[in-house]
């Protein structure tokens, strides 16, 4: 299996509803590294790195969100990845 990374950044009603606490569960679950902060412009970006699958799955929870949340958009970069450990909200 191959290692990816990607960098997402979502939009919507993302911030205040708890959206990092529940994406770190789902990328903990699912074996991603990486973190989810939050950005001044009211959206969340993500970094998440681990096996292919893995990451893809979590990108996919991230298009809808803990139920609190209301995804708008969502943007992704596929990026180099640096060996990350853990996951992490900032």
């Amino acid at each position: 299996m191959s290692i990816i990374a990607r960098k997402i950044w979502v939009s919507g009603r993302v911030q205040g509803v708890s959206f990092r606490y529940y994406t770190q569960c789902e990328a903990e679950r699912l074996g991603v590294s990486g973190y989810a902060r939050n950005l001044p412009d009211g959206r969340v970006e993500v970094l998440a790195e681990g096996q292919a699958p893995a990451v893809r799955q979590l990108t996919a929870w991230l298009r809808k969100g803990p139920d609190s949340a209301n995804v708008t958009g969502l943007e992704e970069n596929d990026i180099t990845p640096t060996g990350v450990r853990g996951f992490e909200t900032g």
